[in-house]
């Protein structure tokens, strides 16, 4: 590559054991992928360079021990530049720098650390202090990580709080939803009672009105059959008519018996006869009581 990209440049070339200079080589950006292919480049100089930003793979460097990014035009480092863990040397001095990434409190093996001559908030400033000789920028290490630390924690915190709220929001949310839905169920159960109790209400009312219709015609029915039942003569008992019927069919017989012997009597040769004179002599006493007893008269009269 150009000079400017970095393609066409032989990076074995500039590979001196572990050490690997690309600095003064007008990069306006990093050759990661030609970075990856090697891992026993563990010192990376890229000062003195154009860049004004690094790609998010630069990350993925992780082999990365110490690197000197200084003397370019960086704005930002990558949000995940904590990725470089085993980082211990950085030299970031004069870019444009002006907050550092939360992730590179995540930097825990990090021992030396310049961020002179940038453009820093003054709270991280007055925490990083000077890198003027070995002691201060070991300090600068020590203290940015610790700032940077408290300020994930913070972000953290934070974070908790939020998503904490979010959780209490949704609870609430879910606590509302189900009273909703328990005072839906019970409006639903409240109009099922009253539809049964107002059914039973009709129930009960057609009831009653039939009871009373049946009630009615039975009434005029009654009024209906009483004048015929009061116009009919009292009937007798049907037992002491069927007995009387009983006695009158035998004395109805006997007398025909005795009608057919008197007749046979007097019609016939047999006249002459003592039994035929006894039977007419009973005849004649017996008519002869029968005209002198009244009562046995009048209950032939009844019954004829």
């Amino acid at each position: 590559m150009s000079r400017g990209s970095g393609k066409g440049l032989s990076l074995k070339d500039k590979l001196d054991g572990n050490e690997l200079d690309l600095s003064l080589c007008d990069l306006n950006e990093v050759p990661v992928r030609e970075l990856a292919a090697l891992p026993k480049a563990t010192i990376l100089d890229l000062s003195c360079n154009n860049l004004i930003s690094l790609p998010s793979d630069f990350c993925s460097l992780m082999h990365l021990v110490k690197l000197d990014l200084s003397k370019n035009r960086l704005q930002q480092l990558p949000l995940d530049f904590g990725r470089l863990i085993n980082l211990q040397h950085l030299d970031l001095l004069n870019n444009r720098l002006v907050t550092l990434p939360v992730s590179f409190a995540q930097l825990k093996n990090l021992k030396w650390l310049d961020l002179k001559d940038n453009p820093l908030d003054p709270v991280l400033a007055k925490v990083a202090g000077d890198c003027l000789d070995e002691k201060q920028c070991k300090q600068a290490a020590v203290k940015v990580l610790q700032h940077m630390k408290a300020i994930q924690s913070e972000q953290d915190r934070q974070r908790q709080q939020k998503l904490q709220a979010e959780r209490e929001m949704e609870k609430k949310r879910e606590a509302e939803q189900r009273a909703k839905e328990a005072q839906e169920r019970e409006l639903r159960k409240r109009e099922k009672a009253e539809e049964k109790e107002r059914r039973r209400r009709e129930y009960d009312a057609q009831k009653a009105a039939k009871q009373e219709m049946e009630k009615k015609t039975k009434k005029e029915t009654v009024h209906t059959r009483k004048p015929a039942s009061s116009s009919r003569p009292p009937q007798r008992p049907r037992h002491k008519l069927s007995w009387s019927r009983s006695v009158l069919r035998v004395l109805l017989f006997v007398l025909f018996c005795i009608l057919c012997t008197l007749a046979a009597c007097k019609l016939t040769e047999l006249q002459h006869q003592p039994l035929c004179v006894s039977m007419n002599t009973l005849y004649e006493d017996v008519v002869a009581a029968l005209q002198n007893h009244k009562t046995l008269q009048n209950m032939l009269q009844h019954n004829s």
